[in-house]
Protein backbone atom coordinates (compact mmCIF):
# COMPACT_ATOMS: atom_id res chain seq x y z
CA UNK A 1 0.00 0.00 0.00
CA UNK A 2 1.38 3.65 -0.19
CA UNK A 3 1.75 5.27 2.63
CA UNK A 4 0.46 8.63 2.97
CA UNK A 5 3.99 10.88 2.94
CA UNK A 6 4.31 9.14 -0.55
CA UNK A 7 3.35 11.57 -3.85
CA UNK A 8 0.43 9.82 -5.39
CA UNK A 9 -0.59 10.15 -8.91
CA UNK A 10 -4.17 11.57 -9.43
CA UNK A 11 -6.55 9.16 -10.95
CA UNK A 12 -7.89 11.50 -12.88
CA UNK A 13 -4.33 12.00 -14.52
CA UNK A 14 -3.99 8.52 -15.79
CA UNK A 15 -3.07 7.86 -19.43
CA UNK A 16 -3.19 4.96 -21.50
CA UNK A 17 0.26 2.22 -21.49
CA UNK A 18 1.17 3.29 -25.09
CA UNK A 19 4.64 1.81 -25.64
CA UNK A 20 4.15 1.25 -29.44
CA UNK A 21 1.06 2.34 -31.58
CA UNK A 22 1.22 1.18 -35.31
CA UNK A 23 0.14 3.53 -38.22
CA UNK A 24 -1.81 1.02 -40.29
CA UNK A 25 -3.39 2.90 -43.87
CA UNK A 26 -7.06 2.26 -43.28
CA UNK A 27 -7.68 1.66 -47.06
CA UNK A 28 -5.21 -1.16 -47.26
CA UNK A 29 -7.23 -4.57 -46.04
CA UNK A 30 -4.26 -6.58 -45.60
CA UNK A 31 -2.36 -4.43 -43.31
CA UNK A 32 -5.64 -4.38 -41.48
CA UNK A 33 -6.78 -7.57 -41.47
CA UNK A 34 -2.82 -8.90 -39.50
CA UNK A 35 -2.77 -5.17 -37.09
CA UNK A 36 -4.13 -6.74 -34.37
CA UNK A 37 -1.25 -9.71 -35.23
CA UNK A 38 1.53 -7.37 -34.51
CA UNK A 39 1.64 -6.90 -30.68
CA UNK A 40 1.35 -3.00 -30.37
CA UNK A 41 -0.39 -1.34 -27.36
CA UNK A 42 -2.59 0.88 -29.99
CA UNK A 43 -3.17 0.55 -33.81
CA UNK A 44 -3.83 4.08 -35.76
CA UNK A 45 -5.55 3.41 -38.49
CA UNK A 46 -4.59 6.46 -40.35
CA UNK A 47 -6.57 8.29 -42.75
CA UNK A 48 -4.22 11.26 -43.56
CA UNK A 49 -0.79 10.63 -44.98
CA UNK A 50 -0.81 7.00 -45.63
CA UNK A 51 -4.45 7.30 -47.38
CA UNK A 52 -4.18 8.86 -51.40
CA UNK A 53 -6.40 11.65 -52.17
CA UNK A 54 -8.61 9.64 -54.06
CA UNK A 55 -9.34 6.58 -51.56
CA UNK A 56 -10.01 8.45 -48.75
CA UNK A 57 -13.65 7.94 -49.40
CA UNK A 58 -13.45 4.48 -49.54
CA UNK A 59 -11.09 4.15 -45.82
CA UNK A 60 -13.77 6.23 -44.44
CA UNK A 61 -16.46 4.12 -45.51
CA UNK A 62 -14.59 1.02 -44.05
CA UNK A 63 -13.26 2.54 -41.14
CA UNK A 64 -16.12 1.45 -38.95
CA UNK A 65 -15.28 -2.29 -40.14
CA UNK A 66 -11.49 -1.73 -39.65
CA UNK A 67 -11.96 -0.82 -36.33
CA UNK A 68 -13.29 -4.10 -35.33
CA UNK A 69 -10.81 -5.84 -37.03
CA UNK A 70 -7.65 -3.92 -35.56
CA UNK A 71 -9.20 -4.34 -32.10
CA UNK A 72 -9.90 -7.74 -31.50
CA UNK A 73 -6.52 -8.28 -29.26
CA UNK A 74 -7.34 -5.23 -26.83
CA UNK A 75 -5.62 -3.25 -28.26
CA UNK A 76 -6.34 0.73 -28.12
CA UNK A 77 -7.79 1.83 -31.63
CA UNK A 78 -6.92 5.41 -32.65
CA UNK A 79 -7.81 7.18 -35.99
CA UNK A 80 -5.93 9.91 -37.55
CA UNK A 81 -7.65 12.16 -39.21
CA UNK A 82 -7.07 15.13 -41.61
CA UNK A 83 -6.01 18.31 -40.48
CA UNK A 84 -7.91 20.21 -43.80
CA UNK A 85 -11.70 21.44 -43.04
CA UNK A 86 -13.40 19.50 -45.62
CA UNK A 87 -11.77 16.15 -45.05
CA UNK A 88 -11.66 16.78 -41.22
CA UNK A 89 -14.98 16.93 -41.12
CA UNK A 90 -15.78 13.85 -43.24
CA UNK A 91 -13.12 12.10 -41.30
CA UNK A 92 -15.05 12.71 -38.00
CA UNK A 93 -18.40 11.71 -39.00
CA UNK A 94 -16.95 8.40 -39.86
CA UNK A 95 -14.58 8.03 -36.98
CA UNK A 96 -16.38 9.02 -34.20
CA UNK A 97 -18.22 5.79 -33.15
CA UNK A 98 -18.40 3.09 -30.96
CA UNK A 99 -14.69 1.25 -30.83
CA UNK A 100 -12.41 3.85 -30.83
CA UNK A 101 -10.84 5.42 -28.13
CA UNK A 102 -8.93 8.53 -29.54
CA UNK A 103 -8.01 10.18 -32.41
CA UNK A 104 -4.55 11.67 -33.85
CA UNK A 105 -4.70 15.24 -34.80
CA UNK A 106 -1.81 15.68 -37.02
CA UNK A 107 -0.58 19.34 -37.53
CA UNK A 108 -2.13 20.64 -34.42
CA UNK A 109 -0.99 24.35 -34.09
CA UNK A 110 -3.27 26.03 -31.14
CA UNK A 111 -5.34 25.12 -28.00
CA UNK A 112 -8.36 27.09 -30.46
CA UNK A 113 -7.86 24.38 -32.88
CA UNK A 114 -8.42 21.21 -30.51
CA UNK A 115 -11.27 23.04 -28.65
CA UNK A 116 -13.50 23.26 -31.90
CA UNK A 117 -12.39 19.56 -32.87
CA UNK A 118 -13.74 18.73 -29.12
CA UNK A 119 -16.77 20.33 -29.76
CA UNK A 120 -17.12 18.83 -32.60
CA UNK A 121 -16.85 15.31 -31.32
CA UNK A 122 -18.82 16.23 -27.78
CA UNK A 123 -22.03 16.73 -30.59
CA UNK A 124 -21.60 13.67 -32.39
CA UNK A 125 -21.12 11.61 -29.39
CA UNK A 126 -24.49 12.80 -27.73
CA UNK A 127 -26.27 12.18 -31.70
CA UNK A 128 -25.01 8.79 -31.52
CA UNK A 129 -25.47 7.69 -27.73
CA UNK A 130 -21.18 7.12 -27.15
CA UNK A 131 -20.03 8.00 -24.11
CA UNK A 132 -19.38 11.73 -23.14
CA UNK A 133 -15.76 12.28 -23.62
CA UNK A 134 -14.80 8.73 -24.39
CA UNK A 135 -12.88 9.77 -27.75
CA UNK A 136 -9.40 10.70 -26.19
CA UNK A 137 -7.00 13.08 -28.69
CA UNK A 138 -3.18 12.72 -29.34
CA UNK A 139 -1.77 15.54 -30.83
CA UNK A 140 0.56 15.89 -33.02
CA UNK A 141 3.35 18.87 -33.17
CA UNK A 142 4.38 19.21 -36.45
CA UNK A 143 5.59 23.05 -37.36
CA UNK A 144 7.32 25.60 -35.52
CA UNK A 145 4.88 27.63 -34.32
CA UNK A 146 3.48 25.36 -32.33
CA UNK A 147 6.51 25.11 -30.69
CA UNK A 148 5.58 28.46 -28.91
CA UNK A 149 2.10 27.62 -27.84
CA UNK A 150 2.49 23.70 -26.55
CA UNK A 151 1.46 25.09 -23.05
CA UNK A 152 -1.97 26.04 -24.15
CA UNK A 153 -2.45 23.09 -26.73
CA UNK A 154 -1.25 20.55 -23.58
CA UNK A 155 -4.18 22.11 -21.62
CA UNK A 156 -6.28 22.66 -24.27
CA UNK A 157 -9.12 19.92 -23.25
CA UNK A 158 -9.32 17.09 -21.02
CA UNK A 159 -10.02 15.14 -24.52
CA UNK A 160 -6.22 15.31 -24.72
CA UNK A 161 -4.19 12.29 -23.46
CA UNK A 162 -1.00 12.64 -24.92
CA UNK A 163 1.59 14.76 -27.42
CA UNK A 164 3.93 13.95 -30.13
CA UNK A 165 6.78 15.52 -32.62
CA UNK A 166 5.95 14.53 -35.66
CA UNK A 167 9.84 14.73 -36.70
CA UNK A 168 9.38 14.58 -40.39
CA UNK A 169 6.72 17.00 -41.27
CA UNK A 170 8.16 19.39 -39.16
CA UNK A 171 11.54 18.82 -40.49
CA UNK A 172 10.37 19.53 -43.76
CA UNK A 173 7.95 22.66 -42.26
CA UNK A 174 11.74 24.22 -40.47
CA UNK A 175 13.58 23.25 -44.42
CA UNK A 176 16.01 21.18 -42.81
CA UNK A 177 16.48 16.92 -42.61
CA UNK A 178 15.44 15.09 -39.37
CA UNK A 179 19.01 14.41 -37.55
CA UNK A 180 19.37 14.58 -33.86
CA UNK A 181 20.69 18.29 -33.35
CA UNK A 182 17.37 19.26 -35.30
CA UNK A 183 15.16 17.26 -32.94
CA UNK A 184 16.61 17.41 -29.81
CA UNK A 185 15.10 20.57 -28.59
CA UNK A 186 11.51 20.17 -30.04
CA UNK A 187 11.21 16.75 -28.65
CA UNK A 188 12.49 18.18 -25.07
CA UNK A 189 9.81 20.67 -25.74
CA UNK A 190 7.16 18.46 -26.30
CA UNK A 191 8.45 15.85 -23.20
CA UNK A 192 8.01 18.32 -20.64
CA UNK A 193 4.49 20.37 -21.79
CA UNK A 194 3.02 16.78 -22.06
CA UNK A 195 4.49 15.83 -18.59
CA UNK A 196 3.75 19.20 -17.25
CA UNK A 197 -0.16 18.66 -18.32
CA UNK A 198 -0.34 15.20 -17.01
CA UNK A 199 0.00 13.75 -20.66
CA UNK A 200 1.38 10.64 -21.97
CA UNK A 201 5.00 12.19 -24.41
CA UNK A 202 5.78 9.86 -27.45
CA UNK A 203 8.29 9.86 -29.30
CA UNK A 204 12.51 9.61 -30.14
CA UNK A 205 14.57 11.74 -31.29
CA UNK A 206 15.61 10.64 -35.15
CA UNK A 207 13.52 9.57 -37.85
CA UNK A 208 10.38 7.20 -37.60
CA UNK A 209 10.94 6.43 -41.16
CA UNK A 210 14.24 4.42 -40.78
CA UNK A 211 12.38 1.41 -39.61
CA UNK A 212 15.08 -1.00 -41.54
CA UNK A 213 17.70 -0.13 -39.05
CA UNK A 214 16.49 -1.84 -35.93
CA UNK A 215 19.69 -0.98 -34.10
CA UNK A 216 20.04 2.37 -34.36
CA UNK A 217 15.83 2.37 -33.54
CA UNK A 218 16.75 0.32 -30.06
CA UNK A 219 19.56 2.71 -29.27
CA UNK A 220 16.81 5.72 -30.19
CA UNK A 221 13.85 4.19 -27.92
CA UNK A 222 16.10 3.38 -24.91
CA UNK A 223 17.53 6.98 -24.73
CA UNK A 224 14.09 8.13 -25.38
CA UNK A 225 12.79 6.45 -21.90
CA UNK A 226 15.74 7.50 -20.10
CA UNK A 227 14.90 10.98 -21.48
CA UNK A 228 11.00 10.30 -19.95
CA UNK A 229 9.10 9.53 -23.14
CA UNK A 230 6.72 6.34 -22.33
CA UNK A 231 6.46 5.26 -25.81
CA UNK A 232 6.50 5.89 -29.59
CA UNK A 233 4.71 5.75 -33.05
CA UNK A 234 6.09 3.17 -35.72
CA UNK A 235 5.34 3.14 -38.74
CA UNK A 236 6.24 -0.78 -39.71
CA UNK A 237 5.41 -3.83 -37.86
CA UNK A 238 8.82 -4.54 -37.16
CA UNK A 239 9.56 -1.14 -34.78
CA UNK A 240 7.05 -3.32 -32.55
CA UNK A 241 8.60 -5.10 -30.58
CA UNK A 242 11.42 -3.43 -30.02
CA UNK A 243 9.34 -0.15 -29.06
CA UNK A 244 7.61 -2.63 -26.34
CA UNK A 245 10.99 -3.47 -24.96
CA UNK A 246 12.55 -0.14 -25.36
CA UNK A 247 9.56 1.61 -22.98
CA UNK A 248 9.12 -1.84 -20.42
CA UNK A 249 11.12 -1.98 -17.27
CA UNK A 250 13.98 -4.07 -17.43
CA UNK A 251 14.00 -7.01 -14.66
CA UNK A 252 16.95 -5.14 -12.97
CA UNK A 253 14.75 -1.66 -12.84
CA UNK A 254 12.24 -3.87 -11.19
CA UNK A 255 14.65 -5.52 -8.56
CA UNK A 256 15.37 -1.67 -7.93
CA UNK A 257 11.87 -0.91 -7.68
CA UNK A 258 10.42 -3.73 -5.42
CA UNK A 259 13.58 -2.96 -3.01
CA UNK A 260 12.82 1.01 -2.69
CA UNK A 261 9.04 0.35 -2.18
CA UNK A 262 9.96 -2.71 0.28
CA UNK A 263 12.28 -0.42 2.31
CA UNK A 264 10.26 3.00 1.94
CA UNK A 265 7.41 0.74 4.25
CA UNK A 266 9.70 -0.24 6.62
CA UNK A 267 11.03 3.64 7.01
CA UNK A 268 7.22 4.35 7.28
CA UNK A 269 6.63 2.61 10.13
CA UNK A 270 9.29 4.11 11.91
CA UNK A 271 7.97 7.48 11.02
CA UNK A 272 10.44 8.21 8.32
CA UNK A 273 9.97 9.83 5.26
CA UNK A 274 13.89 9.68 3.69
CA UNK A 275 16.30 6.97 4.49
CA UNK A 276 19.18 5.63 3.43
CA UNK A 277 19.50 1.96 1.27
CA UNK A 278 22.06 0.83 -0.19
CA UNK A 279 24.39 3.53 0.22
CA UNK A 280 21.87 5.62 -1.45
CA UNK A 281 19.45 8.60 -0.03
CA UNK A 282 15.98 7.53 -0.83
CA UNK A 283 13.37 10.47 -0.57
CA UNK A 284 9.76 10.47 -1.85
CA UNK A 285 10.39 11.49 -5.33
CA UNK A 286 12.29 8.53 -5.59
CA UNK A 287 9.93 6.30 -3.86
CA UNK A 288 7.25 7.63 -6.55
CA UNK A 289 9.61 6.61 -9.35
CA UNK A 290 10.01 3.20 -7.78
CA UNK A 291 5.99 2.70 -7.51
CA UNK A 292 5.62 4.55 -11.07
CA UNK A 293 8.25 1.93 -11.99
CA UNK A 294 5.72 -0.96 -10.79
CA UNK A 295 2.96 0.47 -12.57
CA UNK A 296 4.36 0.61 -16.01
CA UNK A 297 5.13 -3.17 -15.44
CA UNK A 298 1.09 -3.64 -15.42
CA UNK A 299 -1.42 -3.94 -18.42
CA UNK A 300 -2.38 -1.53 -20.00
CA UNK A 301 -4.51 1.38 -18.56
CA UNK A 302 -7.92 1.28 -20.75
CA UNK A 303 -8.98 5.20 -21.91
Amino acid sequence: MIKENVPTVDTAMLVPRWRSLLFVPAHVPRFVETAHERGADGVILDLEDAVPQEQKGGARRQLAKCVAKVGRKGASVLVRVNHGLRALAADLDAAVIAGVNALVLPKTDSAEWVSEIANAVSELERERSLAPGGIRFLAQIETPGALQRLAAIASSHPRMVAMALGPEDFSTAVGAAPGFDLLLTPSLSVLFAARAAGLLPLGFIGSIGEFSDTAKLREAAAHARRLGFAGALAIHPTQVAILNEAFSPSAVELDWAHRVVAAHEDAATRGLSAFSLNGRMIDPPVVRRAYETLASASDKISI
